[in-house]
C-alpha cells in the first residue's frame, strides 16, 4: 500500500510535538495541573481539519478533548484512538535543554513529552489533518480522545470520560494508546517492535502502623517505627512467585522462535527464569510481566529525634497481573502482619487483550510495511494506562504509538527520565505507520 502522508503532515507532527511540549501541563498530583491550553491547542487542530471536538471538564482547567472521525463502513466497530495532554515534573537544572523548550535540535525534540506522550498527541492530529486535506477517511469510525490526568489518577481525564460521557464512546469496541511498537535492538543485530495486549495492575498502598507514643529514651516494645519499617522489610524482600499470561506466554513464543531456542513457554513446570538467562537484554521486555510486584516507595513517621511518635506509614507501589489480584491481597495481609493496617492509595484493574484479532494483526502488517527488517510480537506493560478506565466501557486497549529509534537510543529509559527527546524521523515513521492503521483497521 502507497504511503498517503505527504510533506506537509511530516512537517506537522515536528512541530505540533515541539508546540504541545512548550505548553506547560505539568501534573504534580496535587489538583495544579491545567491541562486547557494544550486542549484548546489540540481542539483547534482538529476543527481545522473540519472535525468537531468537545472539550470537557469534570474539574475547571482539566480538560478534555473528543471528537470522531467517520468512517466508510457505517457496520463496523469503531476504533479509539487515546493520548494523554499531562506529563511528568521535570527539574530543568538536570536536563541539557530546558524540559519545556520543545527545542528541535539536529534532528531531535526535546522536551517534556516527547516520548510520553505529546509525540502520540502530535502524530494523531497530523494524520487526521493529512485525511482531510486528501479526502481520506478510515474504514471504521475512529474516536479521538485527547486526556487529562493520567499521570496521577485520571479522575479528571479518562475516568470522568468513561464514567459521564459513555455516549461519545458509542461502538468502540477497541483502542490504542501508548507504548507499543518502538524499535527494541536486543543486541544481535535483531529490531524488535513489541505491541502491548495487557497491562498490570495498579496497586499503590498505603500502610499504617500504630503504637505508643512517648520519650525516645525510654524503653518502647510498642513502636510505630519499627513496625513499618519492619513490615516494609518484608515487603521489599519477597519474591513473588510466577505466573505466566497468554500474552507474556505469546511473547516468550515468538522469541523462543526468533532465537532458535529449544523451549515451550507454553509447557507445565517451564523454568521462565533459566528462559531469560538466555535472551540477554531482550528479557528487559518480558521480566517485569512474569510476576506480581511491590515497591516501598515512602515513608514518613514522627517529627523529633527524641520522640517516639504514636503513628508511621508507608506508600507501596504495588502492580499486579491479570487475574493475579486476590493473590496480591492475601500475599500482604501476610507480609504487613497483624500490627500494620494497609488499603489501596489508588486501585485500577490489570488488562489483557487477545493477539490473535484482525486489529492486531493490521497493526502488525503497518509496522511491517515501513520497518520490513522489524520482528513484531506481543507483550504486556509493567504498568498502566487511560486504557484501564476506558476498559470500563468494554472497550478492548493496545499500545500502539509506533516509533523507529536507532540503536543505542533507549526508549523506554525516557519515559518520565532526564533529557527525554524523540528523533524527528521516528515522528516520520510512527506518522506513516498510524495512518496506514487507521486507514486499514
Amino acid at each position: 500500500m502507497a504511503d498517503q502522508i505527504d510533506q506537509r503532515a511530516l512537517d506537522e507532527v515536528v512541530r505540533f510535538t515541539s508546540e504541545l511540549i512548550r505548553i506547560d501541563t505539568t501534573n504534580h498530583g496535587d489538583g495544579s495541573c491545567r491541562e486547557r491550553p494544550a486542549a484548546e491547542y489540540a481542539a483547534e487542530r482538529l476543527a481545522e481539519a473540519g472535525l468537531t471536538p468537545r472539550l470537557l471538564e469534570r474539574t475547571p482547567g482539566r480538560t478534555n478533548v473528543v471528537a470522531r472521525v467517520e468512517g466508510t463502513d457505517p457496520g463496523a466497530d469503531a476504533l479509539l484512538v487515546h493520548g494523554h495532554l499531562d506529563v511528568v515534573p521535570a527539574e530543568p537544572a538536570d536536563w541539557s535543554v530546558h524540559p519545556l523548550s520543545g527545542e528541535v535540535r539536529d534532528g531531535v525534540v526535546w522536551g517534556r513529552g516527547a516520548i510520553d506522550m505529546k509525540n502520540m498527541d502530535a502524530m494523531v492530529l497530523a494524520v487526521v489533518r493529512n485525511w482531510a486535506r486528501a479526502g481520506v477517511r478510515p474504514r471504521r469510525d475512529v474516536v479521538i480522545a485527547f486526556t487529562a490526568d493520567e499521570e496521577a489518577s485520571a479522575l479528571d481525564g479518562s475516568g470522568f470520560l468513561a464514567d459521564q460521557h459513555a455516549e461519545l464512546f458509542e461502538g468502540c469496541t477497541e483502542g490504542i494508546s501508548e507504548s507499543g511498537a518502538f524499535t527494541f535492538h536486543d543486541g544481535r543485530g535483531n529490531q524488535l517492535y513489541p505491541i502491548a495486549a495487557g497491562e498490570r495492575g495498579t496497586g499503590w498502598l498505603k500502610l499504617t502502623a500504630r503504637g505508643t507514643a512517648g520519650h525516645g529514651s525510654k524503653v518502647n516494645r510498642d513502636n510505630a517505627v519499627s513496625r513499618i519499617a519492619a513490615a516494609v522489610a518484608r515487603i521489599g524482600e519477597h519474591r513473588w512467585p510466577v505466573r505466566l499470561t497468554p500474552t507474556v506466554r505469546a511473547a516468550l513464543v515468538a522469541l523462543a522462535e526468533l532465537y532458535g531456542l529449544e523451549a515451550d513457554p507454553t509447557a507445565p513446570g517451564f523454568d521462565v527464569d533459566a528462559f531469560m538467562e538466555k535472551l540477554g537484554p531482550t528479557a528487559a521486555l518480558v521480566e517485569p510481566t512474569v510476576r506480581n510486584s511491590a515497591n516501598p516507595t515512602m515513608l514518613t513517621s514522627g517529627y523529633k529525634v527524641n520522640v517516639v511518635p504514636g503513628e508511621a506509614t508507608a506508600y507501596v507501589d504495588g502492580r499486579y497481573l491479570p487475574g493475579g489480584e486476590e493473590e496480591f491481597r492475601t500475599t500482604l495481609d501476610r507480609l504487613t502482619g497483624p500490627d500494620v493496617d494497609w488499603e489501596f492509595h489508588h486501585r485500577e484493574v490489570a488488562l489483557q487483550a487477545p493477539v490473535d484479532t484482525p486489529t492486531f494483526a493490521a497493526m502488525r502488517a503497518a509496522v511491517q510495511e515501513f520497518a520490513p527488517e522489524g520482528h513484531v510480537l506481543p507483550y504486556c506493560m509493567s504498568g498502566g494506562t487511560d486504557a484501564k478506565q476506558f476498559s470500563r466501557l468494554g472497550i478492548r486497549g493496545y499500545g500502539f504509538s509506533p516509533l523507529r529509534t536507532p540503536e543505542g537510543f533507549d526508549y523506554q529509559a525516557l519515559f518520565h527520565g532526564v533529557d527525554e527527546r524523540v528523533p524527528v524521523e521516528a515522528l516520520h515513521f510512527g506518522t506513516r505507520v498510524l495512518d496506514r492503521f487507521l486507514r486499514t483497521a
